[in-house]
This record gives C-alpha cells, structure tokens and sequence, in this order.
C-alpha cells in the first residue's frame, strides 16, 4: 500500500544558513527552516513469473495458472466432441485417454495448425486391444492426425481389451462426477489403474482462478477415490 509521508516541519530556526555544493546535488536553507521528509517507498516490482488476473480480484497468476488460461481460452472444441471425434476416426474404437495441450507438430492434414495452437492429444483403442493415437484441432475440431501404435504385442492388447471390459463407468459418467462437484473445464481424460483399482482419472480447470483439480474416479462404481487442488 502506498502512503504519501507528510515532510517533517522543523519549528526551531537553524542559526545560519549553510551552504553545500557539489557536482551532483546543491542544498539551500530556507529562510523558514524547513527540512524535506523522506522520499516515497516505491512499491516492490512484480515477478517476473506472474501474470494480471483478469478475474479483477488483485491476485496475480502463476505460470502454469496463466498457461491453463490461455490454452483453455482459445479452445473451442469441448472434451467430448474432440472424443467423439477421435474415436469416429477409428471403427468400432473406445476412448482410453485424451488431454488439451499446445500443438507439437506431426499433424498429416493440411493447413496444419501453427505451433502452440490448442490441439487434443486422444489415444482410442480399436476392437482388437490396438491403440491408436489420434490429434485433433482443438479451434477447428478436424482430425490432424490418426496412427496406429505398432509396437504392441497380442499380450499388451489383450491386456487393454479386458481393462475396457471391466469399466462400467464411461467417461462421460466419470466427467459428469466431477464437474459435479468442481463445476470448469475439463482438460484430461484418461484410463489408469491406482493401487490396482481401475479409475478413470479427470483433471478439471476453474476459470475463476484457474486452479486445477485433479479427480480419482472408480470405474466400477463412480465413487470419488481423490480430489486434489492444484492452485500454482
């Protein structure tokens, strides 16, 4: 907080008047004996690291809060389409993972995208257990990308094959959950397995102060095994 800090009136008459030069400064005494008070403290610089808030609440932002910010604002595609999306370019494919990030490149559509665009990064999972990862234009919502991952093996398909199975709780219902309890803007989306139990693991953004939190979520039954906040 800046005060101005009154000057100091000295009320005794000095008894001469002194006078001092230099080539940097030159003092005179006033015939009223006045002396100057003490500049103003100049408020303390901002960080470098942090960014304004424009929700207008004076709090200022870390970087990865001003990076959510960003990447959230200028996407306009939601989860769910950029997934139904992802899995419409795979036949008879489920959704296993997918996460909004900043464009990396590898796009095989044209226009591609230019670097640190929004894009949704998705792994699907084709009917035999093969994962296929899918990039989608998070402004545009069109396929940039769609490759099969063939460095599988019949184990590591099968594998996957049996965890879709035993997800009876859909992603939707998962986000649904969550968004539930921390309404914002879901920006991850993925199948993992905590502690041997199989969860289906949403990571949510408020745009109010553009805190993250990060959801555990049974697959079997919905019930909410975490909720962490995230607010740097």
């Amino acid at each position: 907080m800046n005060e101005s800090i009154r000057p100091l009136r000295v009320r005794t008459a000095l008894p001469a008047c002194l006078l001092v030069c230099s080539a940097l400064l030159v003092t005179g005494c006033g015939s009223d004996g006045g002396t100057k008070g003490p500049a103003a403290v100049a408020p303390p610089a901002a960080s470098p690291t942090a960014s304004p808030n424009p929700t207008g609440t004076g709090a200022r932002l870390t970087d990865d809060q001003a990076q959510r910010m960003a990447l959230v604002q200028t996407a306009k595609v939601p989860w769910d389409k950029a997934a139904a999306t992802a899995t419409g370019a795979v036949a008879g494919s489920e959704l296993i993972a997918i996460e909004l990030r900043r464009y990396k490149g590898g796009a095989t559509a044209s226009p591609a995208p230019s670097p640190g665009s929004p894009e949704w990064a998705a792994e699907v999972a084709g009917q035999n257990g093969m994962v296929h990862r899918v990039l989608v234009d998070a402004v545009s919502g069109t396929v940039l990308r769609s490759q099969a991952e063939t460095d599988q093996d019949a184990d590591d398909m099968r594998e996957l094959t049996d965890r879709l199975a035993k997800a009876q709780v859909t992603p939707e219902q998962a986000v649904k959950t969550a968004t539930g309890r921390k309404p914002g803007t879901v920006t991850e989306v993925h199948l993992d397995s905590e502690d041997n139990t199989l969860v289906w693991s949403v990571d949510v953004v408020n745009e109010q102060d553009w805190s993250k939190t990060a959801f555990d979520i049974d697959a079997a039954d919905g019930e909410v095994l975490r909720e962490q906040v995230d607010k740097d």
